[in-house]
Protein backbone atom coordinates (compact mmCIF):
# COMPACT_ATOMS: atom_id res chain seq x y z
CA UNK A 1 0.00 0.00 0.00
CA UNK A 2 2.89 2.42 1.06
CA UNK A 3 6.44 2.53 0.07
CA UNK A 4 9.07 4.65 1.19
CA UNK A 5 12.45 4.70 -1.05
CA UNK A 6 15.43 6.52 0.46
CA UNK A 7 18.15 7.40 -1.77
CA UNK A 8 21.62 9.54 -2.05
CA UNK A 9 23.61 7.24 0.37
CA UNK A 10 27.30 6.52 -0.26
CA UNK A 11 30.96 6.83 0.50
CA UNK A 12 32.13 10.21 1.73
CA UNK A 13 35.42 11.50 3.51
CA UNK A 14 35.61 12.73 6.61
CA UNK A 15 34.60 16.49 6.73
CA UNK A 16 32.04 15.94 3.85
CA UNK A 17 28.54 16.09 3.35
CA UNK A 18 25.55 14.02 1.96
CA UNK A 19 21.97 14.62 1.18
CA UNK A 20 19.33 11.47 1.89
CA UNK A 21 16.03 11.82 0.47
CA UNK A 22 12.53 9.66 0.94
CA UNK A 23 9.51 9.36 -1.39
CA UNK A 24 6.39 7.97 -0.09
CA UNK A 25 4.00 6.13 -2.41
CA UNK A 26 0.93 4.52 -2.33
CA UNK A 27 -2.45 5.08 -1.20
CA UNK A 28 -2.09 8.08 1.06
CA UNK A 29 -4.45 10.51 2.60
CA UNK A 30 -1.94 12.04 4.96
CA UNK A 31 1.42 11.96 6.16
CA UNK A 32 2.06 12.89 10.32
CA UNK A 33 5.47 12.76 11.33
CA UNK A 34 8.42 11.68 8.96
CA UNK A 35 11.91 10.76 10.82
CA UNK A 36 14.94 9.47 9.82
CA UNK A 37 17.00 6.54 12.46
CA UNK A 38 20.47 5.14 11.39
CA UNK A 39 21.97 2.07 12.59
CA UNK A 40 25.55 1.23 13.08
CA UNK A 41 27.31 -1.90 12.88
CA UNK A 42 26.71 -4.13 15.43
CA UNK A 43 24.36 -1.09 17.48
CA UNK A 44 21.01 -0.61 18.01
CA UNK A 45 18.72 1.73 15.39
CA UNK A 46 18.48 5.15 16.82
CA UNK A 47 16.81 8.18 16.11
CA UNK A 48 18.32 10.84 14.01
CA UNK A 49 15.49 13.52 13.60
CA UNK A 50 11.66 14.64 13.41
CA UNK A 51 9.78 16.86 11.61
CA UNK A 52 6.68 17.36 11.80
CA UNK A 53 3.54 17.85 9.26
CA UNK A 54 3.87 21.89 9.98
CA UNK A 55 7.69 21.64 10.04
CA UNK A 56 8.45 21.73 13.64
CA UNK A 57 12.17 19.66 13.76
CA UNK A 58 14.29 18.18 16.58
CA UNK A 59 17.73 16.54 16.22
CA UNK A 60 19.67 13.76 18.34
CA UNK A 61 22.51 14.89 20.31
CA UNK A 62 25.21 13.81 18.33
CA UNK A 63 23.74 15.62 15.01
CA UNK A 64 22.34 18.81 16.14
CA UNK A 65 24.11 21.59 13.95
CA UNK A 66 25.59 19.33 11.67
CA UNK A 67 22.31 17.61 10.07
CA UNK A 68 19.02 19.72 9.15
CA UNK A 69 15.54 18.04 8.40
CA UNK A 70 13.42 19.30 6.24
CA UNK A 71 10.18 17.67 3.61
CA UNK A 72 8.10 19.08 0.75
CA UNK A 73 4.59 17.89 1.95
CA UNK A 74 3.36 18.23 -1.65
CA UNK A 75 5.92 15.92 -2.52
CA UNK A 76 5.50 12.84 0.68
CA UNK A 77 8.95 13.63 0.68
CA UNK A 78 11.67 13.80 3.39
CA UNK A 79 15.32 15.08 2.93
CA UNK A 80 18.19 14.91 5.14
CA UNK A 81 21.14 17.13 4.61
CA UNK A 82 24.04 16.11 6.83
CA UNK A 83 27.26 18.43 6.91
CA UNK A 84 30.69 18.06 8.53
CA UNK A 85 30.31 13.99 8.50
CA UNK A 86 32.35 11.61 11.07
CA UNK A 87 33.55 8.53 10.76
CA UNK A 88 31.04 7.72 13.43
CA UNK A 89 28.24 8.71 11.51
CA UNK A 90 28.53 5.54 9.32
CA UNK A 91 25.50 3.74 9.36
CA UNK A 92 22.22 2.41 7.13
CA UNK A 93 19.89 5.50 7.57
CA UNK A 94 16.43 4.21 7.53
CA UNK A 95 13.02 6.97 6.54
CA UNK A 96 10.37 6.21 8.76
CA UNK A 97 6.77 8.17 8.29
CA UNK A 98 3.27 7.94 10.15
CA UNK A 99 0.94 7.66 7.34
CA UNK A 100 -2.69 7.77 7.35
CA UNK A 101 -4.09 5.28 4.23
CA UNK A 102 -7.86 4.50 5.82
CA UNK A 103 -9.23 7.14 8.07
CA UNK A 104 -10.83 3.52 9.90
CA UNK A 105 -7.26 2.28 10.87
CA UNK A 106 -5.74 5.37 11.88
CA UNK A 107 -1.82 6.71 11.43
CA UNK A 108 0.76 3.44 10.51
CA UNK A 109 4.41 3.24 10.89
CA UNK A 110 5.93 2.84 7.76
CA UNK A 111 9.57 1.95 7.21
CA UNK A 112 12.34 2.20 3.65
CA UNK A 113 14.58 -0.50 3.00
CA UNK A 114 17.55 2.15 4.08
CA UNK A 115 20.33 3.68 2.38
CA UNK A 116 23.88 3.23 3.91
CA UNK A 117 26.46 6.07 4.56
CA UNK A 118 30.04 5.39 5.46
CA UNK A 119 32.06 8.07 6.30
CA UNK A 120 36.14 7.34 5.86
CA UNK A 121 39.10 8.60 4.26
Amino acid sequence: QVQLVESGGGLVQPGGSLRLSCAASGSIVSIKNMDWYRQAPGKQRELVAIITRGGSTQYADPVKGRFTISRDNAKSSVYLQMNSLRPEDTAVYYCNADVLVDVRWGYQDYWGQGTPVTVSS
